[in-house]
């Protein structure tokens, strides 16, 4: 495991990172530190806790939106082109995303401690 230091909204973290997963881990730093700028930006909130949550929660439902996206194409496909039993496709990028989503949680419920738990 290697260690990266990163920063969301100027604050560092250290968070461990399976080898070769570097870039992976970097860009969805940047899409919490993105979605918890703009939540501190527009003003509303200022707690770090609640900005973290809310951002959560907005990628979350990013998330969900897509699969039912894929999913709503899935359905729309004609049936010749079904997937088969076996097939050898890839995850959707939803569920790829969703467990990115749920590692980082772990990530910076690891790097805060007990006492700033995100969920």
């Amino acid at each position: 495991m290697k260690q990266i230091e990163v920063q969301i909204l100027q604050q560092s973290y250290l968070l461990s990172c399976p080898e070769g997963h570097e870039s992976r881990l970097l860009e969805a730093v940047e899409r919490v530190d993105t979605a918890m700028t703009r939540i501190r930006d527009a003003g509303k909130v200022r707690s770090r806790e609640r900005i973290a949550v809310l951002a959560a929660l907005n990628l979350a439902f990013d998330i969900a939106d897509r699969e039912a996206a894929d999913l709503a194409a899935e359905r729309a496909q004609p049936a010749g082109h079904a997937h088969t039993i076996g097939s050898t496709s890839q995850p959707s990028d939803a569920s790829t995303d969703d467990q990115q989503l749920q590692a980082l949680v772990r990530r910076l419920d690891d790097a805060l401690g007990e006492d700033g738990r995100l969920l």
